[in-house]
Order: C-alpha cells, then structure tokens, then sequence
C-alpha cells in the first residue's frame, strides 16, 4: 500500500476519528509538510477501497463549514495484525465445554437478536425494500450479500463468512446458527438454508418466501 495511506489507516486507528485537519497536523509531525488536497486525495482511494467511511460532520469551533469526520471501516481494521480470531475460537470452545448445550444456544441467539437490533430493519414496506437493507448490513459487516428472485419468493446470497476462521473448527456450526437468527429477525420471518460455506459449498444460500 501506498505509505501516506498506510500512515492514514495507522492515525485513524490510533484516534478512532479524526478529520482532514487532524490527519494533516498527524502526518505532518511524522513526515513533514503536506496538504489536506493532498491528503483527501489519498482518503477519497482509502473510501473506494472501502478502507475508510464518513459517517458523521464536525462543526468548527471558528467560522467555516463543517468537517467530515473520518473513521476506518471493518476492513480497513482487518488491515492490522489481531488476535480476535484466536480469541473467538477459545471462547466459544471454552462456552461449549462448561455450559448446557441450551445457555449456549441462548448466549448466541442473544448475540444475533442484540445485532439485529443495531441493524434496525424497518419492518414497514416490501419485502424487497428490508432484504436491500439487510444486504447493506451484511456488507458493511464482510459477508459480501447479494438477493435475487426466486420462483418460491427471494434467495438471500452471501459468498464471504467473517467467521470462517472460527466456524471451520466448530462441529456444532453455532455461529451458522447465529447468522441464521439475525437473518430471521432483520427480515421478520425464518428462511431455508440452501447451502452453507462450513460444510463446503460456494456460498451460504437463504431462500425467503414470499
């Protein structure tokens, strides 16, 4: 990657947020002279790659228009070296080898229904217009979501699994049964799984009736 880019990822994971002028004063103690044409140039690369994302303005505490205010996305954190995986793995082996096969099953339900609730699907209009919104929660969160027509109603399509580290190992495919919760309560009904990344196949496949 490009380095003034790289150092951008690195002061936005320092700082959580940070906006042009932030970055600019950051990069400037650490290589010099730069300017924030420059270095929007370089965030509005970091955006297209779906590095970085701007969800929120700042007001100037002086006279002048607000400020984008800056942060990394999901991938963008997938850029630095962690060991969330690991962590996750003995987690949920550690869960599986002390509690009842039912407190672990309700621990992740309620893991899938505190999602679902983050997500807050609207559960007015067609069925189309929650599955476009569940497709845009799924991808902001890795799993590269698509939906098409299906001659029994939609087929909800996801060809990445954020977890597939984790739920390779686990026999009991229990963050499949995550994703199967939150995918039922976003769209307010259960669909059919079709096929599943765990057990080998291409992509994970919901069929929705409707």
């Amino acid at each position: 990657m490009q380095e003034t880019r790289r150092q951008i990822l690195e002061i936005l994971r320092d700082r959580e947020t940070a906006t042009v002028d932030d970055i600019v004063a950051d990069l400037e103690a650490l290589r010099g002279s730069i300017t924030s044409v420059t270095v929007r140039h370089h965030i509005s690369k970091l955006q297209e790659d779906g590095l970085v994302d701007s969800a929120q303005m700042r007001h100037r505490s002086t006279p002048g228009r607000p400020q984008h205010v800056y942060s990394l996305t999901d991938l963008g954190n997938s850029h630095f070296p962690n060991n969330y995986p690991e962590l996750a793995t003995n987690l949920l082996r550690k869960m599986r080898e002390t509690l009842p096969e039912k407190q672990v099953n309700v621990i992740i339900e309620g893991v899938a229904d505190d999602m679902a609730i983050e997500a807050n699907i609207p559960r007015e209009g067609s069925m189309r217009k929650r599955l476009d919104s569940v497709v845009e929660y799924l991808n902001n969160h890795g799993y590269e979501a698509n939906w098409d027509i299906h001659k029994e109603g939609f087929l909800l399509v996801t060809g990445n699994c954020p977890y597939h580290t984790i739920s390779r190992d686990d026999e009991n495919h229990t963050l499949c049964q995550m994703d199967m919760r939150l995918i039922s309560q976003m769209l307010g009904v259960v669909p059919r799984k079709m096929s599943q990344i765990s057990d080998g196949d291409e992509h994970c496949t919901y069929l929705i009736p409707g």
